[in-house]
């Protein structure tokens, strides 16, 4: 019988010459471990792109490969990979894919692991033991999910990392003009004012033009209530992630009474999680691949099918492009599928990291297509790969 063998962890960290999601703002700063905290929303991100990748091995001689958050403190997500996780995988036959899920979330729940460091733990191994599978099968993994998956999936640029709001117009109107017409903006760094950046990008962008709004948490229900009548006039498609995640009540409120679709799941690491927060009126759900991994993403997906009413469109943040494949192939599988996010300052500037044949041709990913994941790491990977035992 296949069995896992060995399991590795590595981070890898990848310089950018502008932090994401903009150049530092009036007030902040670089600390001495190199993360900044941003005034927008109290939240830490590095100075540079990182993530923790996974293998897994198995006695047959296989290899999966999975990815999953490492902006902060990577070494935590690895020692409990290496510590906890991954000596209970040892033996275990990677076809059970699954099953195994349940077994590793459960090893930590009554001590509160549900999420964190713990779910980006599993994530990763989940997403390699997906890849196991699959080249078991000779098949990519969207063909283990659907007889006919889609052979390409539309896209939203998401992000315009420019120091003023005049820069982050001509930056959208840079992108529009190579035929791109569907953008997010952060609310994170919207200096000037989120209002006064929706206005001007309507004004610039033109009436049919898609814009979304993150919100990154940063509001109560009252006020993100309040900020939804004012940008209603201007259209946008949704307002993200409005309230604090453990506002759960407050959630529901905005949800039920914006008169500005609501999209949310980007921090929500299970389809447990979704289970406790889906509410009428929440329009998108926004499952993020580096947290659920693939088990997880696919049983969020269900439930809205079940649930109803709510179009899926997938989260994708910094990583060297194991984790999006892994989105990728999963969300070319999904029915209702509205657009996959698309950080253009993260994934073509990665892409060379792997050898992979997904892409993006204008609004569309091309989703990765051979065996497995279609999505191992390329000599350059290893140039920015750090083991860790």
């Amino acid at each position: 019988m296949t069995h896992v063998t060995q399991v590795d962890t590595f981070i890898v960290t990848l310089p950018r010459d502008v932090p994401y999601l903009g150049p530092l703002a009036d007030g902040e700063h670089v600390n001495a471990r190199g993360y900044i905290v941003r005034k927008g929303n109290g939240t830490l991100y590095p100075t540079v792109d990182r993530s923790v990748v996974v293998r897994v091995r198995t006695n047959d001689g296989l290899e999966g490969w999975g990815e999953t958050y490492g902006l902060c403190a990577p070494r935590a997500t690895c020692e409990l990979i290496n510590e906890l996780l991954g000596p209970v995988l040892m033996g275990q036959d990677p076809a059970q894919v699954e099953t195994i899920w349940d077994r590793l979330y459960g090893l930590m729940r009554v001590r509160g692991c549900v999420g964190g460091f713990h779910g980006d733990a599993l994530a990763a191994l989940d997403i390699a033991l997906w890849d196991l599978h699959a080249r078991a099968q000779g098949c990519a993994i969207a063909q283990l999910l659907h007889p006919q998956p889609a052979p390409r999936l539309p896209c939203y640029l998401s992000g315009l990392p420019a120091a003023t709001l005049a820069e982050r117009v001509d930056l959208a109107r840079h992108w529009q003009g190579q035929g791109i017409g569907s953008f997010k903006f952060a609310a994170a760094v919207s200096h000037e004012g989120v209002l006064e950046e929706m206005t001007a990008l309507r004004e610039a962008l033109g009436a049919a033009a898609e814009i979304m709004v993150d919100l990154h948490w940063r509001y109560s229900a009252d006020e993100a209530l309040a900020l939804a009548h004012r940008l209603a006039p201007l259209r946008p498609v949704f307002i993200e992630a409005p309230v604090k995640p453990e506002d759960h009540a407050g959630f529901r409120r905005v949800c039920a009474d914006s008169p500005v679709p609501v999209a949310a799941g980007e921090e929500w690491y299970s389809h447990y999680e979704f289970g406790n927060r889906r509410c009428p009126g929440l329009a998108f759900v926004q499952p993020e691949m580096a947290h659920t991994g693939i088990t997880a993403f696919r049983r969020m997906v269900a439930l809205a099918a079940v649930t109803g009413g709510q179009a899926i469109a997938p989260h994708a943040t910094i990583g060297v492009g194991l984790f999006l494949a892994a989105s990728l192939q999963v969300s070319c599988a999904v029915q209702g599928l509205w657009r996959h996010e698309w950080q253009h300052s993260v994934f073509e500037r990665h892409l060379p990291l792997l050898d992979t044949t997904m892409g993006r041709e204008g609004l569309f990913y091309r989703p990765p297509s051979g065996p497995g994941l279609d999505a191992v790491p390329h000599a350059r990977f290893w140039q920015h790969a750090e083991p860790v035992t």
